[in-house]
This record gives C-alpha cells, structure tokens and sequence, in this order.
C-alpha cells in the first residue's frame, strides 16, 4: 500500500496518496452525508459548478447512465455544488439523478475549498473529480478548467485500477 500523508492545508489540491479531507453535508432531501462514513468502499466526489447548467447536466447525467460502473467498482458517487439543498433537490429530480447531491453552501463552498477547487472570483467550485478509496486515501485527482467537460473514461480507468 502506498504512504499515506497527511490531508492537505486548505486551498490545495490534496493528491494521490493523501487522505482526503472528511467532510459533512446535507444532500437534496437535507439529511447529511459524511464522506468517512463510506470507509470500506470507494467514493467518486464529483464538485460541479452549478445545478441546472449545461456542461454540469451533460456530465451528471452520462454518470446517471453509467452508475452500475461505479457499483460494480463498489462506488459511491457525491456530487457536490455550492447550490443549496433546494436547488439540489429540484435538480436531481428534474434530471433524475441517482446518487446523493451535496450542498456546500454555506459557509459558501467551504468543502470545496478544502479540496482545493474553489474559485473566489466566481464563488462556484472548478469541475474537480476525487476517486477515494475504502481507506479515505484519494487514487485519483482530475481538476479540469471552467467550461472543459470531465472524460468519463478516464472514470473507467480510474476504478479499474481500484480494483
């Protein structure tokens, strides 16, 4: 197993083989979620700017499509937004989301800001996917610029190497 280090200080990206910062948030039905509370199976945090705009609906929906990747990699999926858990709610039904929604909305974008993928000047979190395994310690790390979708193969990859 690889060493382990310590999380990261706020507004840096933790990297493969680091823990991942816990967290806890409420989901669009307001009951929380806390990401330890998946230790002995993988997680798949996806931060995504905003609910209801384009390239975020694209990508939700193509894992939507694709959730028996994740379960078959024991995969929990979390998306999460600075959108609040009303805006996550009406979202997830509207596009019939299957997976947990979070809202990092207040403190505003706290969550994401541990993970390094908050941006200020906008006030929404950078289109960054954590692959965490049963241990809490991340595998893998993508941050991709406003406006570039995330490849859903990469997600493929990723798992399989979990495996």
């Amino acid at each position: 197993m690889t060493e382990v280090q310590h999380a990261p200080a706020p507004g840096l990206v933790p990297e493969v083989g680091q823990l991942a910062p816990d967290f806890e948030l409420l989901n669009q039905y307001g009951e929380p979620v806390r990401l330890s509370d998946y230790r002995g199976g993988n997680v798949v945090v996806v931060f995504y700017p905003f609910a209801f705009s384009g390239i975020c609906t694209g990508e939700l929906c193509e894992i939507r499509d694709n959730l028996s990747t994740f379960a078959d990699s024991n995969a929990t999926v979390l998306g999460i937004s600075v959108d609040s858990k009303f805006a996550q709610r009406a979202y997830a039904e509207q596009e019939q989301l299957g997976f947990d929604l979070l809202a990092d909305f207040w403190p505003h974008g706290a969550v994401a800001k541990e993970y390094g993928v908050f941006d200020a000047s906008s006030g929404m979190a950078l289109r960054g996917t954590f692959i965490i395994d049963g241990f809490g310690v991340v595998r893998y790390v993508v941050v991709n610029p406003r406006g570039q979708a995330r490849d859903f193969v990469e997600y493929r990859r990723a798992l399989a190497d979990l495996e």
